[in-house]
């Protein structure tokens, strides 16, 4: 078995002194972490110093950018909120019902379809098959692209939706206008993630998260030139957003063409993106479903919360706790980002000992931040709030509220890292039936009961939240454990074979 350079599948290609060369099928890659691992002339305890110094320098350098993307792409939707909102109060309500209502819908779509590119992508470039990772983003982009249109569709009917589930024709007229704006941000979500997956499997983040940072600068000096100047409105607001996701999409792309770093993975565009797009549907599509259900659970009990006998003050203390955890939660997604790259890179390179040491490794990362998030919002539980409001009523729902939040937050620290690594290992499918059961089955009924029948309000319906994430992060953690690495290796070997034998019956019909 041929070797190659101490840890050169995490290396950036553009430090590659020789030009990477494809990985015959059951070639297993030489690297830095396998090599400490499967050195038995060490000692356990030096091995796992020496090779958790190398995972810890490998996971920071995914995690923090990544975190820093999913951060600045968050403040730029969050910052057109802000400026309708000082248009006055209807400006607001239509602007957080297009980005937290209808808006929710395709990026939890989006995002969710454009994992697929992640296992494959990440699988991909762990055994060294560079060139099928542009075929597989563009694989996907076609797909996401297809799936716009009944999105749009979607958007274009808002306003009898939003009439249809209790809104005022009033507040539904003002919302619709700006989800009318926000139809070309449908298909920059469309190109925007599967670019994103191409790049983080590469281990490349940094320069998303400069193009996320000067875009949030342009975005919001248009979003008050187009509002405070040019009196554009709601529509006018929308419009700039959708333009400021397609400037990260147009960056991003032009980054791949240009640099070196991308010039094995992106070999320009090819007929092969319209070939098997059936199986890379039903990946997409398992990849949604997980996603979505997680996505849209909060949002459900926050309308189960809309019904309580008291329901302001329970909907201003989910709101204000779901706030803070929805910020901490984007660390989560970081680390989601770092744990579905290493895995799969490391099962693409025929690594099973470095990719199970990188789920222990980002796991305890994550659980042991989370933790200290957690103890920080129990200290501070009394002054919260006073971040979003002065009331004190509220004040002390928040107050009430926040042990349950602070498990939550320990909780988001565990899950997010292992559905990262479904991802990596393309068990997408098997986690969307795990969700429909903790979430739907068991979460959100407990909690309806829990806050009406005994009375227990917003307390009662975190619970209820909260036993279904616990659940689910159970399940996960268990089905984890008990993985045998080496099979997932086998597994990632022959689904990158299929591609390759679609890829040659493609060559031999040109």
């Amino acid at each position: 078995m041929e070797s190659f350079e101490e840890n050169k599948v995490k290396q950036p290609l553009l430090e590659s002194k020789e030009p990477p060369r494809l990985v015959a099928a059951g070639e297993q890659i030489s690297s830095e972490l396998e090599d400490i691992l499967s050195d038995t002339s060490l000692s356990w305890w030096r091995r796992l110093q020496k090779a958790t110094w190398v995972e810890l320098k490998t996971l920071y350098i995914l995690a923090a950018p990544a975190v820093i993307v999913y951060l600045l792409n968050n403040i730029t939707s969050m910052s057109t909120q802000i400026f309708c909102g000082h248009l006055g109060n209807l400006e607001l309500a239509a602007a957080s019902l297009g980005n937290s209502g209808i808006q929710l819908l395709a990026y939890g779509v989006m995002l969710g379809m454009g994992s697929a590119v992640e296992t494959l992508c990440g699988q991909a470039y762990g055994a060294h098959r560079y060139e099928m990772l542009g075929i597989y983003m563009q694989r996907s982009t076609v797909l996401l692209m297809a799936t716009g249109i009944p999105l749009m569709i979607i958007y274009i009917f808002c306003k009898p939706i939003l009439l249809l589930l209790g809104e005022s024709q009033r507040v539904a007229s003002a919302a619709a206008l700006f989800v009318y704006g926000l139809i070309p941000q449908i298909f920059a979500y469309a190109a925007n993630f599967p670019i994103q997956k191409f790049l983080q499997a590469q281990s490349i983040v940094n320069p998303s998260a400069y193009i996320a940072g000067a875009t949030l600068v342009v975005h919001i000096f248009l979003t008050w030139l187009v509002l405070n100047v040019l009196g554009w409105g709601l529509l006018g607001a929308a419009l700039v957003l959708s333009l400021s996701w397609w400037i990260i999409v147009v960056a991003q792309f032009v980054y791949i063409v240009k640099t070196e770093r991308c010039k094995t993975t992106w070999i320009g565009f090819s007929w092969m993106a319209f070939s098997g797009l059936w199986d890379f549907l039903k990946l997409s599509t398992a990849s949604a479903i997980m996603l979505c259900l997680e996505t849209w659970y909060f949002q459900i009990l926050v309308l189960i919360a809309g019904l309580l006998p008291n329901p302001e003050i329970a909907l201003d203390s989910l709101s204000v706790c779901g706030t803070i955890l929805g910020w901490v939660f984007m660390v989560a997604v970081g680390f989601n980002a770092a744990a579905s790259v290493r895995v799969s890179n490391e099962l693409g390179a025929g690594h099973p000992k470095s990719a199970a040491f990188a789920v222990v490794v980002v796991t305890l990362s994550s659980f042991i931040i989370s933790v200290i998030f957690a103890i920080v919002s129990l200290v501070l539980r009394h002054q919260i709030s006073y971040i979003f409001t002065g009331g004190k009523t509220v004040s002390d729902a928040v107050s009430d509220l926040t042990p349950l939040m602070a498990l939550s937050i320990v909780l988001n620290g565990i899950q997010p890292v292992l559905s990262g690594v479904a991802v990596g290992c393309g068990w997408q499918a098997f986690v969307a039936y795990v969700n429909v059961g903790c979430y739907y089955v068991v979460g959100i009924p407990i909690g309806a009961v829990l806050g009406f029948k005994f009375n227990l309000g917003a307390k009662g319906i975190w619970s209820g939240m909260l036993g279904g994430t616990t659940m689910q992060t159970i399940i996960l953690l268990w089905v984890t454990i008990r993985t045998d690495w080496n099979k997932e290796v086998e597994k990632a070997r022959n689904r990158l074979q299929i591609w390759e034998d679609a890829k040659e019956e493609l060559r031999l019909n040109d």
